[in-house]
């Protein structure tokens, strides 16, 4: 009852989202997952598209290669408790997850991957994030997380700020995001962020999703305006070699 249910949970996001227009999101980032290559998508946090979204990337990736390996951003100190509850001995709400991630969508997620390594799926989840009582910048714990995570094709659900190979900061207290850590060491690292445009729908309107190729005029009006500004940083001249392209959310 719990699989169907979740069948259907699925099923209704899907039916809301135009078949060609998702896999028209999807197809560009797909082409892109490969063993020895960190697929990192940006997101903004407690938006139920984005665990939906990921999720169906992660199914996606294991047709296409037979394993994938996840990383989230929960402290490695939880590791224990992923563990277990891929091996169906715990339940979600044992992870003690940062009040920012925190959400129904974001543990349902969770149970889902739950549910395909109990359907004899090769999928691992790590845990990247620094714990609360770490003193290691946060960006450079999850940088050496991913660097031990193997050859299969890891694919990683990051705040935005985090998905940036390059910011040209204003401030000398401007650190690297874990993806230009990772660029700036030699790593194949792939970078998708997730834009909600505008942040808020009216009450009748769903959201649809459409790539953006960061070769675009648009894919620098996005990094500029709704990313760069947010942040002590320079405007970027291009998008090229700070993000791989972007998922657009839009008001339908």
């Amino acid at each position: 009852m719990v699989i169907f249910t979740r069948f259907v949970q699925r099923l209704v996001f899907a039916l809301l989202l135009p078949i060609s227009s998702l896999a028209a999101t999807q197809d560009p980032i797909l082409e892109q997952i490969k063993p020895n290559t960190i697929t990192i998508i940006g997101e903004s946090h407690k938006r139920p598209e984005s665990s939906e979204f990921f999720q169906t990337l992660v199914s996606d990736t294991i047709k296409n290669h037979q394993c994938v390996v996840v990383g989230l951003e929960i402290g490695s100190d939880q590791q224990a408790t992923v563990d277990k509850i891929m091996q169906g001995r715990a339940l979600t709400n044992e992870i003690k997850l940062w009040p920012q991630i925190e959400h129904p969508p974001y543990q349902r997620m969770i149970e889902n991957f739950a549910s395909l390594k109990a359907q004899g799926q090769c999928i691992n989840i790590i845990a990247i994030d620094a714990s609360m009582d770490n003193d290691v910048d946060r960006d450079e714990w999850m940088a050496r997380q991913l660097e031990q995570a193997g050859d299969k094709p890891i694919l990683v659900l990051l705040g935005g700020l985090h998905t940036l190979k390059k910011i040209n900061w204003l401030t000398k207290t401007g650190k690297p995001s874990v993806t230009e850590i990772l660029t700036t060491k030699g790593f194949s690292v792939k970078s998708f962020p997730q834009r909600w445009l505008p942040d808020q729908c009216a009450d009748n309107q769903n959201r649809r999703s459409r790539f953006v190729n960061s070769n675009s005029p648009e894919a620098l009006t996005i990094l500029n305006e709704s990313m760069m500004s947010l942040i002590n940083a320079e405007p970027h001249k291009s998008a090229i070699g700070v993000v791989n392209g972007f998922v657009v959310w839009e008001c339908v």
